[in-house]
């Protein structure tokens, strides 16, 4: 019988910068303070169903004497995104109790985190999740691992991209991540000086656009505009005499859309063009606070382990990392942009087009802590 207690660790979804960070801290503070044995699961729950894991020890990850997880940016652990997980349930299950853990740690967005829940309630895991996602819509936590990189990393394409605009009198329209949550679009829209977010919680109008941009022109004599985009925003007829073949594709995003729209619709001419940054924004070395949160979330998994709370999510609130319930995680994700929040309303203050907003009987303001 093993004397030691033994935890398993994962990064499962999509990958951005900061999972290194977190597996850095969790395998420190459960080594050296706990004296445990951690065992990297390869791929997420793939590594369960194949029955491979990798021994991690500080000494095994540092090189010669350099620590390089703090700085890394993707997962050492390897992470998968697609497949049938709950299709194979019962394969994984055994894969974990072959495995003898005593808990498993799980890095993941909403979906993923959903997933493993599910497994862990039907294996009888000891499950503990730490939330990651460049979107920043896993519910009760101001922030999950890799958005503070991937808002930084849009800010300085903008940042790029408005010179090259003021130097030709172009619209540049950048495309970026968020499906369904448009907070990435939001915060890197108002830290790039972006004249026009469009975010899927806020209706939007072609009409509303060009008329913004207008203004730019006739008021700021400005020959130029940065239109930030989220990629789940909804298709929109104009009003106007629009050509009906614009719309969008599969190999056609929405930022294309958009500009499409924008260059037969206005009452000018207007040159467009458009970037969609794509996985770009995933990449990169993990920012300060990036690194900050990874490494809390990591302490503070490893000390729930310890205690015995399982079925739970670590999170920041308020300036510090707490523990919440994976029932109430995953019944409020994804966790929306609050369309009459603070930011929305800092925005539209500085004079960005951020939609045409709600009418009163139409705002509903969700809340992302408790």
């Amino acid at each position: 019988m093993k004397n030691r207690k033994r935890i398993g660790i994962l990064t499962s979804g999509g990958d951005c910068p900061g999972l290194n960070a977190v597996i850095r801290a969790v395998v420190s503070h459960a080594t050296l303070t706990y004296d445990w044995e951690v065992l990297g699961i390869p791929y997420a729950t793939q590594g369960l169903l194949e029955g491979k894991v990798t021994a991690l020890t500080m000494h095994g990850l540092d090189l010669r004497g350099i620590d390089p997880l703090l700085s890394m940016g993707g997962t050492i652990l390897g992470t998968i995104n697609k497949g049938d997980t709950l299709a194979h349930a019962g394969e994984i299950i055994a894969g974990y109790q072959a495995l003898e853990l005593d808990a498993l740690i799980g890095i993941g967005g909403d979906g993923s985190i959903s997933i493993l829940h599910n497994l862990a309630r039907q294996g009888n895991w000891n499950f503990v999740a730490i939330p990651k996602t460049i979107d920043n819509d896993v519910a009760l936590t101001e922030r999950s691992v890799g958005f503070d990189t991937a808002v930084n990393t849009i800010t300085d394409a903008l940042n790029r991209l408005t010179f090259t605009a003021a130097s030709h009198d172009r619209v540049m329209i950048v495309e970026v991540m968020g499906r369904k949550a448009g907070h990435l679009a939001l915060q890197a829209g108002i830290a790039g000086g972006a004249d026009v977010i469009l975010i899927p919680e806020i209706p939007y109008s072609i009409e509303g656009i060009c008329e913004h941009i207008a203004q730019l022109r006739d008021r700021c004599w400005r020959k130029f505009a940065i239109v930030v985009v989220a990629e789940g925003i909804e298709a929109v007829k104009a009003s106007s005499d629009c050509d009906e073949s614009c719309h969008p594709t599969p190999k056609c995003g929405m930022g294309q859309y958009i500009a499409d729209h924008i260059t037969r619709c206005s009452t000018k001419k207007i040159e467009t063009r458009v970037s969609v940054l794509g996985h770009i924004q995933r990449g990169g070395i993990p920012s300060a606070l990036d690194r900050l949160v990874a490494t809390a979330f990591g302490k503070t998994a490893v000390d729930l382990v310890a205690q015995g709370q399982y079925d739970q999510m670590v999170a920041w609130q308020n300036g510090q990392v707490v523990a919440v319930p994976l029932e109430e995680v995953i019944l409020q994700s994804p966790a929306p942009v609050d369309a009459n929040g603070y930011l929305v309303q800092t925005a539209r203050s500085l004079d960005i087009y951020v939609g045409n907003g709600f009418q009163s009987s139409q705002v509903i303001v969700h809340s992302r802590v408790p």
